[in-house]
């Protein structure tokens, strides 16, 4: 399913600079392909898509340029979900924040070592001990909190991809926010070919506990959205305006596709 960023012609190429794609269907996908990689010693990078993403990639060419040198691109929200099954071309909820623990038990299963990166060091000590106790065999290999002000396509980043290297560890679960972890993904993937990397935003700060996630149930209406605003409107008020602003655009688009593949209008 490929959404449209605003920027250069969409539809060119197989990734052009005007859409991103996202081209894994579900978890249980997900789990299998990064298993695979990580037995296999193949590097990969993994960003997770929302609506907040799709708003920042229309305004930021780093960021656009960062998606598109991703190997794997899961929906990470449910606007995205939903606008994959108006296309015609349904994928699953894959939210980053639900993968931390899976993705350390396929890492477990693979005998690699994990690293985290992003928050605090408070937060990463609390991740790292639940990830452990969770994960029978996990080895966590570091734990790298960048400093205030870190800039992911700067010579400081190239410092922590060689820290991340040289841990040995498979798979480095990255914790620094959109679009900066996915920028420094994009960079550690040239750099760093054998590394695994997953973008999950505040996973590690809530396996910690350092920030509270809305509960199941409210997850399960797809109403955490709500939530997350209740709970911090003066924060989110004006992100959350942007998202609804390119969401006619989103669903245009994602008819004019459903009807370039022939399916069946929405009843």
């Amino acid at each position: 399913m490929d959404f449209p960023v605003g920027e250069g012609p969409v539809g060119e190429g197989p990734a052009g600079d005007g859409r991103v794609r996202v081209n894994v269907p579900d978890a249980a996908t997900l789990l299998a392909e990064v298993g695979r990689r990580l037995r296999a010693g193949e590097g990969f990078a993994l960003a997770t898509l929302n609506l907040d993403h799709l708003v920042k990639l229309r305004d930021d060419a780093a960021f656009r340029a960062a998606y598109r040198a991703h190997d794997l691109v899961c929906a990470d929200g449910n606007p995205v979900v939903w606008l994959s099954r108006l296309a015609g071309r349904p994928v699953a909820l894959v939210p980053g924040a639900d993968m931390v623990i899976p993705l350390a038990r396929a890492a477990a299963a693979a005998g690699v070592a994990v690293a985290l990166c992003g928050s605090t060091d408070e937060a990463l000590a609390g991740a790292a001990a639940r990830l452990e106790a969770e994960v029978p065999g996990l080895a966590v290999a570091a734990c790298l909190a960048p400093p205030m002000g870190f800039d992911p396509a700067g010579p400081e980043a190239d410092a922590l991809i060689d820290a991340l290297a040289a841990s040995g560890a498979g798979l480095c679960l990255l914790a620094l926010g959109a679009p900066k972890q996915e920028i420094l993904a994009a960079r550690a993937r040239a750099r760093a070919p054998g590394l695994g990397l997953a973008s999950i935003g505040a996973g590690l700060d809530f396996l910690a506990g350092r920030q509270r996630r809305a509960p199941a149930l409210v997850r399960r209406l797809a109403l955490e959205w709500a939530w997350r605003l209740g709970s911090s409107p003066g924060r989110l008020a004006l992100r959350y305006a942007r998202c609804a602003a390119i969401l006619p655009g989103q669903v245009a688009a994602a008819l004019a596709e459903r009807r370039r593949n022939g399916a069946t209008p929405p009843g």
